[in-house]
């Protein structure tokens, strides 16, 4: 029995030693441009579109996903490093599938939320990154077609925010 620990325990640490160098590491990846920025400011995001409170569903969404990420720290502006600013610039409605003898007649939508955001350091003023995201979804619609729309949104928004943060938290 002490036999099989002690293979075990040497097992691993030869499983470990073995990783050192192959360029995998422990912690956070955040591009090495924003090796400084510790702390992100995110006001409330702006809306272009038609589409009534979005802006602030956008914005949480893409708050909440950063605060699971972990790499940054959510802060007021006078204690960030950095501040994003984005705008959402569509919310694209798109026939998925129709009804089986109505073509005309919509039975899924494909949702796309697109966003162009710019991330910046609160010092210098210097843009750290700047670009467009999107985020997709797809919806069978009910009856109540405002009610698939609103159920939709969410879930695009989501999708966004993952996008958005995986390109601030890991450059990608």
């Amino acid at each position: 029995m002490g036999r099989t620990v002690l293979s075990a325990f040497f097992l691993s640490l030869a499983l470990l030693l073995s990783g050192v160098g192959c360029g995998y590491r422990l912690g956070y990846v955040k591009p090495a441009s924003f090796a400084r920025v510790e702390r992100i400011h995110i006001p409330t995001f702006r809306n272009d579109t038609q589409e009534p409170r979005s802006a602030v569903l956008v914005t949480n969404a893409v708050i909440q996903q950063l605060q699971r990420d972990g790499t940054y720290q959510i802060s007021n502006a006078e204690r960030s490093d950095a501040i994003l600013e984005a705008t959402i610039v569509r919310l694209e409605r798109r026939q998925a599938r129709s009804v089986r003898f109505d073509t005309l007649r919509t039975s899924e939508l494909e949702f796309t939320l697109v966003v162009d955001y710019r991330f910046r350091d609160v010092r210098t003023g210097e843009v750290l990154d700047q670009g467009t995201v999107e985020g997709e979804t797809s919806r069978f619609l009910d009856p109540n077609f405002q009610l698939s729309e609103r159920q939709a949104l969410p879930l695009a928004a989501e999708r966004l925010a993952e996008n958005l943060v995986s390109k601030l938290a890991e450059g990608w």
